[in-house]
């Protein structure tokens, strides 16, 4: 893994965070209220939440949205998620989603598993 590809995955979830935390001082009651409502949904239920980030993983990369690409493949390896699982969540993405998913899967995600697994 190069420097660069560390560096990206870090600052991307740093930028998010710093852009999370501008957004809930500009609009608390709206910040509180979404953060709630998602929580809510990764809770434990019916669907573990491994279950859940993998779900998320897989419309991250149908959508097209990197930074929660890079944010749920970080989930799904906090909730215990083998690699296995996850390709196979990206494949399913694949499926859906086409080439575009198939691209950041092929890289992205295995980014963000090389540096993120060495966290865990």
């Amino acid at each position: 893994m190069n420097n660069e590809t560390h560096a990206s995955v870090e600052s991307a979830l740093r930028h998010y965070k710093e852009g999370l935390g501008a957004f809930t001082q500009k609009l608390p009651n709206v910040a509180e209220r979404f953060n709630a409502f998602t929580e809510a949904c990764f809770a434990e239920g019916a669907l573990s939440k491994k279950e859940k980030q993998l779900i998320a993983l897989g419309i991250s990369l149908a959508t097209q949205d990197e930074y929660c690409t890079i944010y749920h493949a970080k989930g799904c390896l906090d909730e215990g998620a083998s690699e296995q699982e996850i390709l196979e969540a990206c494949a399913v993405a694949a499926a859906f989603g086409g080439g575009a998913a198939m691209s950041q899967a092929v890289t992205l995600v295995q980014e963000c598993l090389r540096e993120l697994r060495a966290a865990h």
